[in-house]
């Protein structure tokens, strides 16, 4: 289980692991909002509650273009991880068969590596369409792709406590708290790589 790091507005920004939010508490960058009871860090010097949300003491700014980045974390789970093609949730392929990004619009007929641009494609299904548009390869998309919310972007693979929940209820509301646990299966340990400024 990991911390949950509030910026100093309150906003939900990521999930940390636990020693680097103790360590962010220990350089006073950020302060403990709520605990585990039962689990503590000591040292020599230090005896802590083990923290499950922290806020940061100073205001971190997250440039619009990392909460815009297509990943593939993201984009499989903004598609529930489920092919846009076939229909096949990843839990039903076959040996060698694994996701992929595939574009609409192929890069090499001038497409764009961009949100409405891209689908989730079992590797079969990408195989098959290959340079092509969905309609000249005869494979109908199950669903328009578009731009996922900040909320999606943040937390679409995370498992969240129901303390952290309550914070991203707050900020986002009922909605997007719904959303989250609702697609909360796959957590992924370094999906908030680009929130590398809070230590």
């Amino acid at each position: 289980m990991g911390c949950l790091a509030l910026n100093a507005s309150f906003e939900p920004l990521t999930l940390v692991p636990l020693t680097r939010a103790v360590r962010l508490v220990l350089d006073r960058k950020a302060e403990i909002l709520e605990v585990d009871e039962d689990r503590r860090f000591r040292s020599e010097r230090s005896d802590l509650p083990c923290p499950t949300v922290i806020r940061l003491v100073r205001y971190v700014h997250v440039p619009r273009r990392f909460r815009r980045q297509v990943t593939n974390t993201f984009l499989f789970a903004r598609d529930d991880y489920v092919c846009q093609y076939c229909g096949r949730h990843r839990r039903e392929f076959r040996g060698r068969e694994f996701l992929t990004r595939d574009h609409v619009v192929p890069v090499s007929r001038g497409g764009e590596n961009s949100w409405t641009n891209v689908v989730t494609a079992c590797s079969p299904c990408n195989n098959r369409k290959g340079s092509r548009t969905p309609e000249e390869s005869r494979m109908p998309l199950l669903s328009k792709p578009g731009e996922p919310n900040q909320v999606h972007l943040v937390w679409a693979v995370r498992r969240v406590t129901p303390a952290q929940a309550r914070y991203i209820r707050v900020f986002y509301g009922e909605d997007a708290l719904r959303a989250v646990q609702g697609r909360a299966e796959d957590p992924l340990a370094d999906a908030d790589s680009h929130f590398h400024g809070l230590s």
